[in-house]
């Protein structure tokens, strides 16, 4: 199918609802976007094996996830960056030296350094089980993304590693990803490919590693329930994800 527009859509806060579930409503506009030439695309912090059944039931077949660390189209990978284990090492000594543990995240699987109370509630948060604790098995396996599991120490890490991205999304939690590594960043990708060059581009979102999403898109959505920070870079603020925003924005933009 050939498509005139993508959109590219946040999860958490956004295209889920308050139990990080997708609506009927939600997935029905999916199917008139795909009908309408619009190509819904997830743009996530989260990595794959998270979101397989908000895929399937969204009727989407194509995200960036890990905050742009990975990319796949309509099912095929087309991109992915690697964190060495040099410096996989290197961080979690950083880590382990603040009290804190580390959680490794590549497409098919996420494992930990070990256990805290913020591990827990960090997948608490977003609804998801907590991954198996395995302290070395980044240096058999590769490695996209990061996440901190912890409450404070940010200055730390942004001071010790200049060649890693840090997004703080959540009081347990920050998603680390190699500098220059983002969601809008993975936008630009995608529209350096010969089937979406000069397609105009939506970006919707809520939260910090957003910014550079809404940066990428032509047209900048902000959830009603987005930072204010967001809201004010954004062309359009529309409702809270659990008051029917997403769709409220589509059919202002007539893409539904």
């Amino acid at each position: 199918m050939t498509y005139h527009a993508l959109a590219f859509f946040d999860l958490d806060g956004t295209l889920l609802d308050q139990d990080s579930t997708i609506t009927p409503e939600i997935r029905q506009a999916m199917a008139q976007l795909k009908e309408n030439g619009v190509l819904p695309i997830i743009a996530t912090g989260r990595t794959e094996i998270e979101i397989t059944a908000i895929k399937r039931d969204a009727g989407i077949n194509s995200n960036i996830v890990m905050n742009g660390a990975f990319i796949r189209l309509d099912g095929k990978q087309v991109y992915e960056e690697i964190i060495d284990q040099t410096l996989c090492a290197r961080f979690l000594g950083v880590a382990h030296s603040q009290g804190q543990e580390v959680s490794f995240y590549n497409e098919k699987e996420i494992w930990a350094s070990g256990t805290t109370p913020d591990l827990a509630k960090a997948y608490a948060l977003i609804h998801s089980d907590v991954p198996e604790i395995a302290p070395l098995k980044y240096q058999t396996e590769k490695v996209n993304m990061l996440l901190v599991l912890g409450q404070d120490g940010d200055a730390r890490y942004l001071d010790e590693f200049p060649e890693l991205t840090f997004y703080r999304n959540g009081k347990y939690s920050i998603d680390t990803v190699l500098n220059g590594t983002s969601k809008g960043a993975a936008v630009r990708r995608l529209l350096d490919m010969p089937e979406f060059k000069g397609l105009t581009t939506y970006g919707f979102g809520d939260g910090s590693n957003d910014f550079a999403l809404l940066e990428a898109c032509d047209h900048k959505i902000a959830m009603g329930n987005a930072l204010p920070a967001l809201k004010e870079v954004a062309t359009f603020v529309t409702k809270k994800n659990t008051e029917g925003g997403i769709v409220h924005a589509l059919k202002h933009f007539d893409l539904i």
